[in-house]
């Protein structure tokens, strides 16, 4: 087989590092891909949202599968492009993915089908939002850009100040342009936090291994949110019978819910979830596999990708029988100095093979780039350092080992992922 993945993150170098492992697949093409990915398959210099050129590419090159990653191509529709030319394609159609597209789509959806979140109530002019915030005057307040903002359109004002001025920094300054149109303002609900992705195609889904991911820039939940500083798998909180509440109250009615209103999701479905005193609760849906989860989670599938994603799409996903390692792993970022806000490019990274050439490390590239033979940072979250081993706390300094090898100017990183037994 012929594979092409669209993206070119950390995210997609686990995925393709996965899909390699595939005795099914000969050669593998990434779009637009970055510096490690070239190392296991070719990049090519198409942007992930370029709907038409991917799909051209897709034709000229006899592609046998598309993987689409990002949730940007999978909300604009590049799976219904690619089905519509008959190249068969994994993820979400366009009117599933507005699950994540969407946060008031989502938050309806879930008030008609009673699936528990958060309280919440939605605004399209900035001062009705204000008056509501302070008429509710409960801090922390939660809110929330409508639509896709790169995992950073969400406020946690801890006063009426600061709730004035991200209401206003997201409506009236389109910080994160037309996303802001409309806010979701939330109860602020407290519990730790799990991730659990999903395999579904639509009618059966499968969940994968937990994991719990760190957003905060520095140690001890300090600094701005981020895309994600690190992660770790599996949650030392979600157990069998959380496992179950979450697939009896939320996982299948979701499902259910999607199929009924004629939006059936095929793909892997991103639930965020919270444990509160009253049950689990879901934050927030994604359309695709999380960053950085997808760098715990994948290395603990021992059950051929491929196999899963075709199941996937011929809506057969009850035959295969998903296997996962009874281990752990923890993935550590690397990020350039000053992320998420401004940060240098290009500097030049040392370490990266010493760390790699020890057992059950595997370093994800998230934006590196190969310049005259070496790796430069090229973005903001560089590299994803990941480490498996037999618990959780072996795991972690395995991967803080691997950590140690690796160098550029003005690197940082968190010293705490999966050290807190009980937050996120």
């Amino acid at each position: 087989m012929k594979v092409l993945v669209v993206g070119g993150g950390g995210r997609e170098h686990t995925i393709i590092w996965k899909i390699a492992q595939s005795p099914k697949v000969d050669k593998i093409y990434c779009a637009p891909g970055n510096g490690g990915i070239a190392s296991l398959a070719e990049c090519v210099n198409i942007g992930a949202t370029d709907i038409p050129g991917m799909v051209r590419f897709a034709k000229d090159n006899a592609i046998d599968l598309v993987m689409v990653a990002p949730d940007d191509p999978l909300v604009l529709g590049m799976v219904d492009a690619m089905e519509k030319e008959g190249i068969r394609a994994f993820g979400p159609r366009a009117n599933a993915a507005i699950i994540e597209g969407s946060k008031v789509f989502s938050k309806e959806l879930m008030k008609k089908y009673g699936i528990p979140t958060a309280a919440y109530e939605v605004f399209t002019e900035s001062d009705k939002a204000i008056e509501y915030i302070k008429a509710q005057n409960s801090y922390p307040a939660v809110i929330k850009a409508e639509g896709l903002a790169l995992g950073k359109g969400v406020i946690i004002a801890q006063n009426e100040q600061e709730a004035i001025d991200g209401i206003h920094e997201i409506m009236d300054d389109k910080k994160f342009g037309a996303s802001g149109d409309r806010v979701v303002i939330e109860e602020f609900l407290t519990g730790p936090e799990v991730s659990v992705l999903a395999f579904t195609d639509g009618k059966t889904v499968k969940p994968m291994v937990s994991a719990q991911d760190h957003k905060r820039a520095y140690d001890n939940d300090q600094g701005l949110n981020t895309g994600g500083m690190g992660t770790f798998s599996p949650s030392r909180l979600y157990d069998a019978a959380k496992e179950k509440e979450c697939m009896e109250n939320i996982f299948l009615p979701t499902i259910k819910a999607m199929a009924a209103e004629g939006r059936p999701f095929k793909g892997v479905l991103y639930f965020g979830l919270m444990m509160t005193k009253d049950g689990v609760k879901v934050i927030e849906y994604n359309c695709r596999f999380g960053d950085p989860e997808t760098q715990v989670v994948l290395p603990r599938l021992e059950t051929d990708l491929v196999e899963i994603m075709e199941a996937i799409i011929d809506e057969r996903l009850d035959e295969v029988n998903i296997k996962w390692a009874d281990n752990a792993a923890v993935c550590v970022v690397m990020a350039s100095g000053g992320y998420p806000v401004s940060y240098e490019k290009g500097f030049e990274i040392s370490g990266i093979a010493d760390a790699e050439a020890m057992d059950n490390v595997i370093v994800f590239h998230a934006g590196t780039k190969l310049v005259d033979g070496h790796y430069v940072n090229a973005g903001g979250r560089v590299l994803g350092v990941t480490a498996v081993d037999d618990d959780l706390d072996k795991a972690i300094a395995r991967a803080y080992s691997a950590v140690e090898k690796i160098s550029w100017k003005d690197e940082f990183h968190r010293s705490d992922i999966g050290i807190k037994k009980y937050e996120n």
